[in-house]
């Protein structure tokens, strides 16, 4: 049911209706200490439709049971959602076969994945590459397989306007390379790497590439089929779904040799206490009960996001983000933290003498939610040579009204911190 659901919204969008789109997010109409809230930490985790409430509501109220192997009418329902939930994913990113998408926790759980199985085909000396931009999810299990199978971790440096310097990138391409991980598009900068570039280089070494995925699938169409990147993946709470629930996408003939990430349940052929063997795709690399409604809800929240005309929703982001900018740049002391040519979603900004933690509270008091600190970027704050800055970080349902509005409280805020 939920392919078909899928399908009539590809036939049947909606325009682009920002008031209408703003109606099915219910928390968007809350107060904060007597303030409409105005919501700018999309990039920390995205608000929900009703449509996605429902549909976890829906699932505990009427379908709950586990899924697979069960013969009785609820775990056959559950089932059939789950696998549902699978296809619909598989078809909005344009996978080649539906046993290449894995249900995760996360992103970071998908990368820490990713670390573990490919790093069991790796050696000693065998290298691996990351950019200095990259969430600490896209370094930190990259290092501990370093610390324990003797690769080498090699870092891509950017330019002061937060812009990766593609030439000093394939300079450290080489034979030694198996992998290369990198952010779509940077949660603390809001450059939008490029990719297909990266993808390509990397490919005419042999080495797998693996994009993060986390800050790019809600502001983007992504055809994994057309990048030809070897791992895609991101969070289903950034794209308008549940918190805990995740993807990998994986290209089959990779994943098929790869060892899974943890044992258990479901993840299982046979198991004697001489030997195990593991399942077929994708359920080798999902022990143990899943989270069943997360995958369902995110399911809706890719539905609803079909019902959405993307390549509008692009554009309004790209000009939402300019006019923030842009406004925040007329005021005194104010400094943009990355100013890559081809950039969205994203304004981080530190005021000169003020620390951002005073700013983000101040903001709070009027009613506006924005993210302070290193943003899990920590080696990118010491590039800057900064502890950490504000940011912005936006979603379709903002407006430039909002954006107003925060640049009202953002300089009634400086005149009481100056």
């Amino acid at each position: 049911m939920g392919f078909l659901i899928f399908v009539a919204a590809m036939i049947a969008k909606k325009t682009f209706n920002i008031e209408a789109i703003r109606e099915d997010f219910p928390i968007l109409h809350t107060s904060v200490n007597g303030r409409p809230l105005v919501y700018f930490d999309n990039g920390a985790t995205s608000q929900k439709p009703k449509q996605v409430i429902e549909a976890i509501d829906n699932y505990y109220e009427s379908e709950n049971s586990n899924v697979h192997r069960g013969v009785h009418h609820l775990s056959q329902l559950a089932t059939n959602k789950y696998e549902d939930a699978r296809r619909t994913i598989q078809q909005y990113i344009n996978a080649e076969h539906s046993e290449e998408i894995i249900f995760t926790k996360g992103t970071t759980d998908g990368l820490n994945m990713l670390a573990f199985s490919i790093g069991q085909t790796l050696e000693v000396g065998d290298e691996i590459i990351i950019t200095e931009m990259e969430h600490h999810s896209n370094i930190v299990p990259w290092q501990m397989l370093c610390e324990r199978s003797g690769c080498k971790l090699r870092v891509a440096p950017i330019n002061s306007k937060g812009e990766l310097k593609l030439d000093a990138f394939c300079s450290l391409l080489s034979d030694r390379t198996k992998v290369v991980s990198v952010t779509h598009i940077s949660n603390t900068l809001g450059t939008i790497n490029p990719i297909e570039e990266i993808i390509e280089a990397s490919h005419r070494y042999g080495a797998v590439v693996i994009i993060d995925g986390a800050q790019s699938i809600q502001h983007m169409k992504i055809d994994v089929q057309t990048l030809d990147c070897d791992f895609y993946l991101f969070s289903g709470h950034k794209v308008f779904g549940p918190t805990g629930i995740g993807i990998v996408y994986g290209k089959k003939k990779i994943m098929e040799v790869l060892t899974p990430y943890q044992g258990g349940g479901d993840m299982i052929e046979t198991v004697s206490f001489e030997k195990t063997t593991y399942n077929v795709l994708p359920y080798r690399f999902e022990a143990g009960t899943p989270n069943i409604a997360g995958a369902i809800a995110l399911s809706r929240a890719i539905e609803y996001l079909n019902t959405l005309p993307l390549d509008e929703i692009e554009k309004y982001e790209k000009e939402l983000q300019e006019y923030a900018q842009n406004e925040l740049c007329k005021i005194d002391d104010v400094r943009i933290i990355g100013k890559a040519s081809n950039k969205t979603s994203v304004v981080s900004f530190i005021v000169d003498g003020i620390h951002p933690f005073d700013i983000g509270t101040l903001l709070d008091k009027q009613g506006i939610a924005v993210r302070t600190g290193h943003h899990c970027t920590q080696p990118l704050m010491k590039i800057y040579g900064i502890p950490g800055t504000i940011r912005i970080s936006l979603a379709f349902y903002n407006t430039k009204e909002e954006v107003d509005i925060l640049i009202n409280a953002l300089k009634r805020s400086l005149q009481m911190l100056r």
